[in-house]
């Protein structure tokens, strides 16, 4: 059982059923049409539910995967891909899946996630995936998602969710005198394609003073390194996709923020559908 907390738990996974739900609603006209098939992809699974808040009033949230397996009206998608790393988990969402959804065209694989984005990569881009249309979604714990595995997605037929770590993750490795050490230098790197130049000029200003002994050189983090770096990785997503949605944020009680959560596509209609969720649960934040 997967444990986390607070209600953007709840609701990053309704911004992306009820976009699941507009999506099939469009694709299953096209579908018929062109003898599309529909695939959704969850690169970090879970175990299909989810424990939220302290032990003494703990509430069970049912999972993404779930949630998108009993979506029926109008249709069901032709192929659900979930991967998740961890054995145990794995072995939890199958009973909590794939064992109760037999009729549905189900796997679920124990593997890195970056991987597995860049086979979907290979697979769409041969002439037997050539004929999918994919639903995407990454939900890492952290920085687990590899910059370079959104590349390999670029110019194809999915639309992509994707939870990033803003505060929980990349300010949290920004040191506030830019004395970041190379192991999380290497992460950030990874994490962002960014070099390490590249992320100190995005994220550091410098200040001269004039001392006794001469100037003094003071590097200094920006104050609004969260929300510079949604905005970074937002534009950094234009370059690969076509169109890319306002995030929708998320923060915990004491109104820090800690994710942003955003959708890539090349199709406008797309990121107009996600926009207008979006929009909705940010007004409720």
């Amino acid at each position: 059982m997967n444990n986390f907390g607070g209600d953007w738990t709840e609701n990053k996974i309704e911004i992306l059923v009820e976009y699941a739900g507009a999506y099939l609603n469009i694709m299953n006209i096209h579908a018929k049409k062109y003898g599309w098939k529909l695939l959704y992809f969850d690169g970090f699974a879970g175990s299909g539910f989810i424990k939220k808040g302290k032990l003494e009033d703990q509430k069970l949230i049912i999972g993404a995967a779930r949630r998108i397996l009993e979506i029926e009206d109008p249709r069901s998608f032709d192929m659900f891909y979930f991967v998740e790393k961890e054995s145990e988990n794995a072995e939890l969402l199958k009973a909590n899946t794939k064992d109760q959804f037999p009729d549905k065209n189900i796997r679920i694989v124990t593997t890195d996630c970056n991987k597995k984005i860049k086979a979907l990569s290979n697979f769409l881009s041969s002439p037997q995936g050539h004929n999918y249309k994919v639903l995407a979604y990454i939900d890492p714990c952290g920085m687990q998602l590899n910059w370079e595995s959104l590349v390999a997605l670029q110019k194809l037929s999915v639309d992509v969710w994707i939870l990033i770590p803003t505060g929980m993750g990349v300010n949290r490795l920004l040191k506030k005198d830019s004395n970041i050490s190379d192991a999380w230098v290497s992460k950030l790197e990874i994490f962002l394609g960014m070099n390490k130049q590249e992320i100190l000029n995005s994220f550091y200003k410098e200040s001269v003073t004039m001392t006794l002994f001469g100037e003094e050189v003071k590097t200094t983090k920006e104050e609004n390194a969260v929300e510079k770096s949604a905005e970074l990785y937002k534009s950094r997503l234009g370059s690969l996709f076509k169109y890319v949605s306002e995030p929708y944020i998320l923060k915990n009680r004491s109104n820090s923020t800690m994710f942003h959560f955003l959708m890539a596509s090349n199709n406008r209609t797309a990121v107009k559908i996600a926009n207008e969720i979006i929009q909705k649960y940010n007004r409720k934040n």
